[in-house]
């Protein structure tokens, strides 16, 4: 008995024909068949035959029928092990993956090894009545001038001309070379900062990717040193791609985080997640300690924004207006109804439940209970579009048009103020 898996697809054409693949399977010869029925095209009568063998050791391996895919007369289906390389392509030592965005056999270390170099240990020391304190994290080079991305709550509040007074950044390379690094820039409210070390020679680095592009259950994988432990790599899914501040009970200005399952522990703070084309897409600020595979990182498109605030204005502006705002969706509108029958007719919007006494948009007339519909001429479904008009622009006043209860309209004029005066 041939111990190989055999296939042969047979074509012919007759007209009016009907096709029928009869199937059976027997313990002596190891044949395997589907059985289906289609109508084929007028033009296009086609009949197919398929016979598989497998030796008997195998046959257990099989555990349901395969099929055909008659879209393209594609094998599919459970494929028994043997001598199928051929049919079978993987990535193997080194070598591309077998398409665009598949898991194959090296996609994780082929992404662990074009991040990896760029990985950094970052340390800390701080005086602190007259103890040191060390810290311990990771961080990311992405730039050759020695630009490296980590998290601020590891650098501390720190300051550019106030470095050195509050103590010193040790970076070490994976190559084991270490350099004493400057803090930069550093935005504690979305836990971002940026080092700089200066190297002769030409530093490694890493590619940053897109996390729009990420959905749940995308692979990934966690880089750092954790517990001070060089060139540490886990593996895991992305499990949300825009877990809210509020829904982690977090307080002040609106946050959205990726939501992964990787390990990650103290010291993996500030270093990066990548995607399986080696591309960073995240970068890890914090865990649920009292639970596995929580952990979260702010995503790279919300870093690129926060960088060109940093090479604009040394600092992240955020405008205030002083409001509490909700989504609408179905679910919320159709409660709010249920509450009060006054709430007004509408499908979207951005719900007002609350507005800061004395805040810019109690100043423009805000008041609870308001659905902005527009916002400085735009519509408004949500609110990171609000976000997105008011960019960095303080001062500038915003027309913007609300329903109240009953349906009624209101045009107010509100001017932002910058959410961190004194930094």
């Amino acid at each position: 008995m041939n111990h190989f898996l055999r296939k042969s697809l047979i074509f012919s054409s007759s007209r009016n024909s009907l096709i029928r693949i009869l199937s059976f399977a027997t313990a002596g010869s190891g044949l395997l068949y589907a059985t289906t029925t289609i109508n084929p095209p007028e033009t296009e009568k086609t009949r197919v035959s398929l016979s598989i063998s497998v030796p008997l050791s195998q046959q257990a391996l099989i555990p349901s029928p395969a099929y055909l895919s008659w879209d393209n007369l594609q094998f599919v289906g459970p494929v028994p092990s043997g001598d199928i390389n051929e049919e079978v392509p993987v990535a193997v030592g080194g070598g591309a993956k077998p398409c665009y965005g598949c898991l194959g056999r090296d996609s994780i270390a082929n992404a662990a090894a074009s991040v990896g170099p760029a990985v950094v240990n970052v340390s800390v020391s701080l005086g602190i009545y007259g103890v040191t304190i060390e810290q311990s994290g990771s961080g990311t080079i992405i730039d050759a001038d020695g630009t490296i991305l980590t998290c601020a709550h590891l650098v501390g509040d720190f300051r550019p001309m106030q470095v050195s007074s509050k103590g010193k950044v040790e970076v070490t390379l994976q190559d084991g070379r270490t350099f004493e690094g400057t803090v930069l820039n550093v935005d504690l409210h979305s836990d971002i900062a940026i080092v700089k070390i200066n190297s002769k020679t030409p530093l490694p680095t890493a590619k940053l990717g897109s996390s729009s592009k990420l959905r749940p259950g995308d692979w990934v994988i966690a880089m750092g040193c954790p517990l001070s432990l060089q060139n540490t790599i886990t593996a895991g899914i992305v499990s949300c791609v825009d877990r809210k501040s509020s829904d982690l009970g977090l307080g002040g200005m609106r946050r959205e985080y990726l939501q992964t399952d990787c390990a990650i522990n103290s010291g993996n703070s500030g270093g990066p997640v990548v995607n399986i084309d080696g591309e960073i897409v995240g970068v890890n600020i914090m865990k649920v300690s009292t639970a596995d595979g929580l952990g979260f990182a702010v995503p790279i498109d919300s870093v690129f924004k926060i960088i060109e605030h940093f090479k604009k204005n040394g600092r992240v502006i955020r405008p205030w207006l002083g409001l509490k705002m909700i989504d609408l969706n179905e679910m919320i509108i159709e409660q709010l109804k249920e509450r009060d029958a006054r709430f007004p007719k509408v499908d979207k919007g951005v719900f007002v439940p609350m507005v800061t006494p004395g805040s810019p948009a109690d100043r423009a007339g805000f008041c609870p209970g308001d659905v902005v519909l527009e916002f400085d001429g735009k519509p408004i479904a949500r609110i990171s579009e609000i976000i997105e008009i008011m960019g960095d622009r303080i001062g500038v006043p915003m027309k913007v048009v609300v329903t109240r209860a009953n349906d009624a309209l209101a045009t107010l004029t509100v001017i932002p103020d910058d959410a961190n005066p004194n930094i």
